[in-house]
């Protein structure tokens, strides 16, 4: 899995589970627990996590939908 997006938006994150679950890219969001742990400080950004064969693919939907400032460089 590659990292996509790495966000403490909580609007921009919904908007890109929405495009990624459109085009059946399937992802995962990691970190959404660590409020619990940092105290909601909102210091530990959540990450979209995508397959190997799927990162190149989503970077572009995203890209296309005007996000691609939000893509994590790798």
């Amino acid at each position: 899995m590659k990292e996509l997006v790495a966000t403490n938006n909580p609007v921009t994150i919904s908007y890109i589970e929405s495009l990624l679950e459109d085009s059946n890219i399937d992802f995962l969001v990691l970190d959404q627990n660590m409020s619990i742990l940092e105290g909601s400080l909102g210091i530990i950004p959540k990450r979209i996590m995508v397959t190997d064969e799927m990162h190149l693919a989503a970077k572009q939907l995203l890209q296309d939908a005007g996000l691609a400032k939000e893509i994590t460089s790798q």
